[in-house]
């Protein structure tokens, strides 16, 4: 384990702030880990690059991103991203926005917009909108999924991956989590902000009824045998 690895664990033991603002908890809990946020996060938060592949948008596109942290998202697009109309990243995390705004310092296309996931609009309706990692960390999450809706296109793709967990009797054809895996994942991550809740899911299968998803799981790192469900989700407006 590196040393920066075991500065951020001993972070995420510390746990999330209960006091101040959302934006003053978020500033308080990843300014420290900021520089090394990425690097840490990369054998966890699995389903990123599929989900990318899924919206696939075309040349031309607007593409938006809510809860888009470092901008390291933005990579799994690739040589298409330069391709694309305009490209926006929103974030209410201060620490974080300076490491995106390093990393696509020079694309004409991109912008970093400090700013509400839950309030936001663009000037115009854009065609692909999606959260990755960053819905379990809104805590008005419903407004946040009726305001990415808001902002697409008729056709337009709303996209989620996520951490989650399912209902006690999901609907057929989904996956059931048991006891233990919904009573302990939601409390091991709420620790540091994170809320997982099955309501998350049936609200976007609910808004949007064309949809396509995928349920897996993720190892997690330094904690050998334990596998934390996630979801791929995307969603067509109609």
């Amino acid at each position: 384990m590196s040393a920066s690895d075991v500065r951020i664990l001993m972070q995420m033991l510390r746990g999330q702030s209960r006091s101040g603002t959302h934006a003053e908890r978020l500033q308080a809990f990843y300014a420290p880990q900021a520089a090394r946020y990425d690097a840490f996060r990369e054998r966890l938060l699995q389903g990123r690059r599929e989900l990318i592949e899924q919206l696939a948008p075309g040349p031309g596109a607007d593409v938006i991103e809510l809860g888009g942290g470092t901008g390291r998202n933005l990579a799994f697009f690739g040589q298409r991203l330069a391709t694309f109309g305009s490209v926006t990243l929103v974030d209410l995390c201060p620490a974080l926005l300076e490491q995106a705004r390093k990393r696509l310092e020079g694309m004409s296309n991109v912008r970093v917009v400090e700013a509400d996931a839950t309030t936001w609009q663009p000037g115009d309706p854009v065609d692909c909108v999606y959260f990755s990692y960053s819905l379990t960390m809104i805590p008005d999450w419903r407004e946040a999924i009726d305001n990415a809706l808001a902002m697409l296109k008729p056709g337009g793709l709303l996209g989620v991956v996520d951490f989650y967990v399912s209902d006690a009797d999901p609907e057929p054809g989904l996956v059931r989590h048991g006891k233990l895996s919904r009573a302990f994942w939601p409390r091991w991550f709420g620790h540091d902000g994170v809320r997982l809740n099955p309501e998350h899911l049936r609200h976007l299968r609910t808004a949007l009824p064309d949809h396509s998803l995928r349920e897996q799981r993720a190892n997690v790192p330094y904690l050998p045998g334990l596998r934390v469900p996630y979801y791929v989700f995307v969603g067509r407006v109609g």
